[in-house]
């Protein structure tokens, strides 16, 4: 078991690791729109989910993953109304390789954040 700690995503905000590598997969904790430095990005659904994918291939690249080899990815978002915005985001980043995904409505995120993301990885 390796616990993945890197400061090119923001660091954890509670009692947990920004991810874990167990048996060659890497589970990242959620990730939300905050900058490496901890500020919350300012702007749109659209505009905090490009922040959450960089914070994710961030950690993905510590674990020795990208994001062409995540295999599972799960998404929170606060409003079910904004999926087609998260959407459009979430495609950039997975256009050719497209893994499995959860999208779920919650009532609400840390630090009212709009979106959250976390992804299981293959590692290389």
């Amino acid at each position: 078991m390796k616990i993945v700690q890197t400061s090119n995503a923001p660091a954890a905000i509670g009692p947990y690791c920004q991810g874990i590598v167990v048996n060659n997969l890497f589970y990242s904790s959620g990730q939300i729109p905050l900058t490496a430095e901890g500020v919350m990005v300012e702007g749109d659904v659209k505009a905090q989910t490009h922040q959450v994918f960089k914070n994710l291939a961030a950690v993905l690249e510590e674990a020795g993953a990208s994001l062409e080899t995540v295999v599972k990815a799960t998404v929170f978002i606060k409003n079910m109304d904004e999926f087609a915005q998260v959407n459009e985001v979430y495609g950039e980043y997975f256009s050719t390789h497209k893994p499995a995904r959860s999208c779920v409505e919650v009532a609400r995120l840390p630090k009212d954040a709009l979106v959250e993301i976390e992804v299981i990885a293959l590692v290389k």
